[in-house]
């Protein structure tokens, strides 16, 4: 999930890898095959992807869990074995979904306060269309690299980029691809995110070797992405411009815009730079706002119920929409409250039991290992690296397995090439961390598109730093181009 370690709470120690000789790779890739399946018929063939109604996907996760738990029972693997895996999987992602809550939560009171409004307001004064894109990956970048953390990047700056990208008339999809390319450059740089301190720490180098050595993969690709998205700026045929004098007096009309309502955000901003925990830090910017609409927008609390303290109650739990004279803002400034996070907390839950049952059988071990024993040349040890980390984010739905497992696995076969571990710890980054946000049950991918109200396949495309990422690493193997070599003394 790319975020500070008290996001998390996920100790290193803590990751264990489940080995299970019973089990053979035909039996392991079985409900790996079964659920691509299930998906793929799903999103090809279903009307509206609603096979089992709005829950499909997690229902999907659920039957592919249990196919696995079929396989692990013919394998000799207990039940309880397999629900002690599935409930530390649960216990790992129990404070990201009090993240997921407080983030639904927050996203309703900065609505009724006033701070998203005031957001999008100055933001269609600053940011044009002709420069939006690129300067999102720029702004989405050096939040991240400061906080650390791509989530909360995307839980503060990025509602607030969606917002006013929208008002200019430009696509969700590529804001929120600009948005979350920005941010995973900045995790992958940050010397606060946990994944990067934890790649070194699986590979077997220190933190700032392996930032520093990151920087050869990552630079040019957020350069080739700044570039993408400029071309695509110019390309995009908006009517922000000419409609910005009239949205602008629209959320006059509607809000009290003041400047004094992005102390909220700062505050918020300024506690988690300062190492304050996400879960008090994003409690203390939802009563900053509820506190803030009582005093700045009474009229707006007025029209949405009969009590302002009751819609500040529901602006936290349940819809809500605001009204305004521009059908394009009315669209814009709605939110699910706490009660919309549920579709995405449904989604990591069913991920979680599906990743727990493969790692409890043994299969995510058996299938990392048969990738290593055809690697038998130095790009193909890279190559069967990025697959694993790849193939782990989507069979795990695990950002963290999806490094711990190939850096466990890989180390010895990298020292036996005479590769620095630098280059397996570079490698789990670039193929690893970014590649989540890209799989919709995972967790990254779930709670980016929760936040950013952008399905993963809308902005899958325009994730150009995300996917760009492994090829670059893979490309560097393929020619040779900074693979650092043990220096023997």
């Amino acid at each position: 999930m790319a975020d500070n370690k008290n996001l998390s709470e996920i100790e290193i120690e803590d990751q264990k890898i489940m080995e299970n000789k019973e089990l053979n790779l035909f039996e392991s890739l079985i409900p790996v095959v079964l659920l691509m399946s299930l998906l793929a018929y799903n999103i090809f063939f279903v009307e509206d992807q609603e096979w089992f109604g709005a829950y499909t996907n997690q229902y999907i996760l659920l039957i592919g869990g249990a196919i696995a738990a079929a396989v692990g029972f013919f394998n000799k693997v207990s039940l309880n074995k397999m629900i002690a895996e599935v409930w530390e999987n649960w216990k790992s992602v129990f404070v990201p979904i009090m993240i997921l809550f407080l983030v639904g939560a927050l996203a309703g009171t900065w609505l009724v306060s006033g701070i998203i409004p005031a957001m999008v307001y100055y933001g269609l004064q600053v940011l044009s269309p002709a420069i939006f894109l690129p300067a999102s990956v720029i702004i989405a970048a050096i939040i991240s690299i400061a906080t650390g953390s791509s989530w909360t990047t995307s839980a503060t700056v990025g509602i607030a980029l969606i917002g006013i990208g929208s008002a200019l008339g430009i696509p969700t999809g590529m804001i929120a691809g600009a948005v979350i390319s920005g941010a995973y450059f900045g995790d992958k740089m940050s010397p606060l995110s946990d994944t990067t301190n934890l790649a070194p720490a699986m590979a077997g180098t220190d933190l700032f070797t392996h930032i520093k050595y990151m920087a050869y993969t990552t630079v040019p690709t957020i350069i080739i992405t700044l570039i993408v998205f400029a071309i695509l700026s110019g390309t995009i045929d908006t009517t922000g411009n000419a409609d910005i004098s009239n949205l602008l007096a629209s959320i006059n009309n509607t809000f009290n815009i003041t400047p004094w309502l992005f102390l909220v955000p700062g505050i918020v901003i300024a506690m988690i730079l300062m190492k304050t925990k996400p879960l008090v830090a994003l409690g203390v910017g939802v009563l900053l706002a509820a506190v803030f609409a009582f005093i700045f927008q009474g009229d707006v609390l007025e029209s949405l119920s009969t009590s302002k303290f009751q819609a500040i109650i529901n602006s936290i739990l349940v819809d809500t929409n605001i009204q305004t004279d521009d059908e394009k803002l009315s669209e814009l400034f709605s939110s699910g409250g706490m009660n919309g996070m549920l579709w995405t907390i449904f989604l990591i839950i069913c991920a979680m039991v599906f990743g727990g049952v493969m790692d409890a059988i043994g299969a995510l071990a058996k299938i990392t290992k048969s990738l290593l024993a055809v690697a038998t040349s130095v790009f193909g040890l890279f190559a069967s690296t990025v697959v694993s980390c790849l193939g782990l984010n989507i069979v795990a739905s695990d950002q963290y397995l999806a490094l711990v497992i190939p850096g466990k696995m890989f180390k010895k076969a990298y020292e036996d090439k005479g590769l620095a571990p630098e280059n397996l710890s570079r490698t789990l980054e670039d193929s690893g961390t970014v590649t989540s946000v890209l799989i919709p049950w995972n967790t990254c991918g779930a709670y980016q598109s929760g936040v950013l109200g952008v399905d993963v396949g809308d902005y899958f495309f325009y994730a150009i730093f995300n996917y760009l990422s492994p090829i670059m690493t893979l490309l560097f193997a393929a020619f040779n181009l900074k693979i650092r070599m043990i220096i023997k003394k």
